[in-house]
């Protein structure tokens, strides 16, 4: 194939004096606000944040990793990385597709990032469809470009690319939609995110695109005092900017160095927000804050019992990545639907990714994996929405490995698999695989077990107009369902009379 001709068209860059005052003007804001409020910026302050309710009753979003490393569709989001790392596949590509990282780099690639067919609406109007309640773009990858207006760099879409800001259309198609907005900030992974590029001839050492490629520092070293200074006031002018609901950080945060920055974002953060009385979320992965200052996110994984706090654990369609590619492979439905109601039977919310192609439009498979959760949830959200954990999460042979990076297999969920969520009077338990015979046993209800003192006053089935048999002894709850709606996993509606439960505790799993 020829190789494509490299881009010498780019946006120029803004003055520095501009750019350094806005940059102060930022800080300053966030100086201000953080200490004036219910909130000051100390982690003992910060440890009466409590999540909001629109989050914890909501239980469902989407995420959306839209970027220039769609383009080249390969490998994954990290192919901006890659491609300058000399022992990586993704180097060999590059060559053999495009020439050298010195003649054709990752700035090249911008342009091709045209967001051609690309409309809030639509995006929104899926996300609606899948049944989520809050949606969160990322609004700048490690790969330093962002997909919003921001007075601070060059390398944004309404200069190039969509020639558009794409974090406002996604923020106003949401909020008439009635959808929660939140955005992704990525940007501390920048400092050293391009640094394989400065190993060897490359466009990463180019004075003239330093800005775009970043520090390019050793991934060993901390971030310098400028660096850090840039990256609060990136992440507070997104604030300024679009009013998020949500603010959702990638893991690298937990470097030592941006302690003293997280601590001042996040009381400038829920400062700046309560007023309103509705409450805002940020996200953090590991430790980078203290727990109870904000809501932890677990990458791909899951939790082995019940938390004490609401988290978030988040996940892609896709096997393979975060962004599009040519050769994505994606998770089957009942496998996204098994990950909500683990989550959420656990004091969590789901928040799956989708990867859009470089001119905006929503690959088809994607597409109809977020209708299949929206028509489940159609019928089943009541047991999903407003929920909270009940007294144990659930019975079952099948056990979850707990952490991070733990979905790379489908799990072999049987009949015997129940999650449970509550809310007031009534119990709702999930059925993760197909009873053969059409019998279901909840031994967690069994009077003989004692760990509720219930009575059980009816039980239906979620989308079935037969009744269900049952019957309630020393071994449980047992159910014989006549009719069973077609996509698993099922959930069966328990209204239960009276509950003494005794204080939450979480006994093994039930086998």
């Amino acid at each position: 194939m020829s190789n494509p001709e490299p881009t010498t068209d780019f946006p120029p860059r803004p003055a520095a004096e501009v750019v350094e005052n806005n940059r102060r003007q930022l800080l300053d804001t966030v100086d201000r606000i953080a200490g004036q409020g219910p909130f000051q910026p100390s982690w003992t302050s910060l440890a009466d944040y409590q999540v909001p309710d629109w989050f914890r009753d909501a239980k469902f979003g989407i995420f959306i990793h839209w970027l220039p490393a769609s383009v080249p569709a390969y490998g994954n989001e990290w192919y901006p990385r890659s491609m300058y790392l000399e022992q990586a596949p993704e180097y060999a590509h590059h060559i053999a597709a495009y020439g050298s990282q010195e003649s054709f780099g990752y700035k090249d690639f911008l342009p091709q990032f045209t967001g051609s067919a690309f409309k809030a609406e639509d995006w929104i109007a899926l996300v609606k469809r899948s049944g989520a309640r809050y949606v969160v773009p990322v609004a700048e990858h490690h790969d330093g470009y962002a997909l919003y207006d921001t007075g601070l760099s060059r390398w944004k879409a309404p200069l190039i690319g969509p020639g558009a800001d794409i974090i406002a259309e996604l923020a106003e198609a949401a909020r008439e939609a009635g959808i929660r907005f939140g955005v992704s900030s990525h940007r501390a992974e920048n400092w050293w995110f391009f640094n394989g590029g400065t190993r060897f001839a490359s466009d990463v050492q180019d004075p003239r695109w330093a800005d775009l490629y970043g520090p390019a520092q050793p991934k060993s070293t901390q971030p310098d005092q400028a660096f850090l200074d840039d990256w609060l006031a990136r992440t507070a002018e997104l604030v300024e900017r679009y009013s998020p609901d949500l603010v959702y950080f990638d893991w690298w945060i937990e470097q030592p160095a941006f302690r003293e920055h997280l601590r001042d974002f996040a009381a400038y953060y829920y400062n700046q927000a309560a007023g309103d009385g509705d409450g805002v979320v940020i996200n953090y992965k590991w430790d980078a804050f203290d727990a109870g200052t904000a809501v932890q996110d677990i990458e791909r994984g899951a939790v082995r019992a019940i938390q004490a706090r609401p988290f978030q654990n988040d996940t892609s369609t896709s096997r393979l990545a975060w962004c599009h590619l040519a050769d994505n492979s994606f998770k089957p439905l009942s496998e996204l639907l098994t990950d909500l109601i683990d989550t959420v039977s656990k004091n969590g919310s789901l928040l799956l990714n989708i990867g859009p192609r470089p001119d905006g439009t929503i690959p088809e498979q994607e597409r109809a994996l977020l209708e299949g959760v929206g028509d489940w949830l159609a019928v089943h959200g009541e047991a999903i929405y407003g929920t909270r954990p009940w007294l144990v999460y659930g019975e079952g042979p099948t056990h979850l490995a707990g952490g991070s990076f733990a979905d790379t297999a489908q799990v072999p969920w049987t009949a015997q698999d129940l999650r449970f969520t509550a809310k007031d009077d009534t119990l709702y338990a999930f059925v993760l695989g197909r009873p053969a015979d059409g019998t279901v046993l909840v031994r967690t209800l069994g009077t003989d077990l004692r760990l509720a003192d219930v009575e059980v006053d009816s039980v239906e089935v979620l989308g079935s107009s037969a009744p269900a048999a049952w019957s309630h002894d020393r071994d449980g709850l047992r159910l014989t369902l006549a009719d069973t709606p077609g996509t698993t996993p099922l959930c069966v509606r328990i209204k239960l009379r009276t509950v003494q439960a005794p204080q939450r505790y979480e006994p093994p799993m039930l086998e």
